[in-house]
């Protein structure tokens, strides 16, 4: 098996530092960053997730759409990690348990501030949310981060 050079290696990079964040641990999830400016996590919403009227609460949905936004437009870039500076939510329908797909992409930007946007697609295809975000290039190295490990 080959080890991944360039853009994948930072790709699959990106993917295991994602996996070893700690928030992760309280949402079953798994980031797949399939070309530049796309990502795609696959979330399971679990009741502990919901609010008080038994679906999920918004804290869920923000979580799902920023990271999605966020590993998009970091796929871009292979020095910085990037930082959220905004992020406007739209939420259309209730969420309840089970998978959900939060699918990110890069908008514009590739300097300093990227734009990227998010959407959350419940296990019956439906959409039930949306969102659009900011993102800041930080003085944070990739390098220098737990769990972004090239090759």
């Amino acid at each position: 098996m080959t080890r991944p050079e360039g853009a994948e290696a930072h790709h699959r990079a990106l993917e295991s530092l994602y996996a070893a964040a700690p928030i992760n641990a309280l949402f079953a999830s798994r980031l797949e960053i399939p070309e530049p400016g796309v990502a795609r996590i696959r979330f399971d919403v679990v009741p502990d997730h919901f609010h008080a009227a038994g679906a999920a609460h918004g804290t869920a949905y923000f979580k799902m759409l920023d990271d999605a936004a966020f590993y998009a437009c970091n796929s871009l870039i292979t020095d910085r990690f990037l930082l959220t500076t905004q992020f406007n939510l739209l939420l259309t329908r209730p969420l309840a348990a089970g998978p959900v797909v939060a699918e990110g992409r890069w908008v514009s930007g590739q300097r300093r501030v990227f734009v990227g946007d998010a959407r959350l697609i419940a296990a019956d295809g439906e959409e039930v949310a949306r969102g659009t975000g900011t993102f800041m290039r930080s003085r944070i190295a990739l390098a220098g981060l737990p769990g972004y490990r090239i090759g």
